[in-house]
């Protein structure tokens, strides 16, 4: 299972960590993700998907609006 967000596409960067003395060290920053169980508004069917905390706020902002999604089409491409 890769560490990517089903709705925002949010992967691990990679950078350096330095020190005082200027050695550098290889480092990942993992993005925040939750497995969660939500509800397809589409379907009425619940889904596991793995998001980042950013796009569940996404999912809540569109809710908010009103907007119509598909989650089954947004995990798929």
């Amino acid at each position: 299972m890769s560490r990517t967000c089903q709705i925002t596409g949010k992967t691990p960067l990679t950078g350096n960590k330095v020190s005082h003395a200027k050695n550098k060290t290889k480092m990942r920053q993992l993005p925040n993700l939750q497995s969660k169980v939500l509800m397809n508004p589409a379907t009425g069917r619940l889904m596991r998907i793995l998001v980042s905390a950013h796009g569940l706020r996404t999912l809540a902002k569109w809710q908010k609006e009103g907007r119509k999604y598909d989650l089954k089409e947004i995990v798929n491409s």
